[in-house]
């Protein structure tokens, strides 16, 4: 790592340092923060087959709801919202709102961030 330091000039210390290697530590403190989260039980975490499905489904609302084991309809009912319009959500054909994605979170048990892409 390629690291240099300076003082400012109130005094405090500082280091600058290539992107690549900010980027790794970054990336490496968000893995140990999930870990810790799985070890608390605060993450459920996904097998290896799971997340094979996670990348092939068309959206992560499509992995969520087959991975809770709901149907469409039951889903659209527990979000108030109509069984078409969940698969169009799904197949990724329409943008839902904001409100709809957290009733749809709420649903799924999940946090909203794990309904959006990428």
């Amino acid at each position: 790592m390629d690291v240099q330091r300076i003082t400012t000039p109130s005094g405090e210390e500082m280091v600058i340092l290539p992107a690549r290697d900010f980027e790794a530590l970054v990336a490496a403190r968000d893995h140990a923060a999930a870990m810790a989260a799985y070890r608390r039980g605060e993450d459920e975490g996904v097998t290896e087959a799971e997340m094979d499905a996670y990348l092939a489904a068309a959206t992560p609302l499509a992995f969520w709801r087959r991975k809770r084991g709901l149907t469409q309809a039951a889903l659209a009912a527990l979000a108030g919202i109509s069984q078409p319009y969940l698969a169009q959500l799904e197949t990724g054909g329409r943008k839902g709102s904001l409100g709809t994605y957290r009733a749809l979170a709420r649903g799924l048990d999940i946090a909203l961030q794990d309904l959006m892409p990428g």
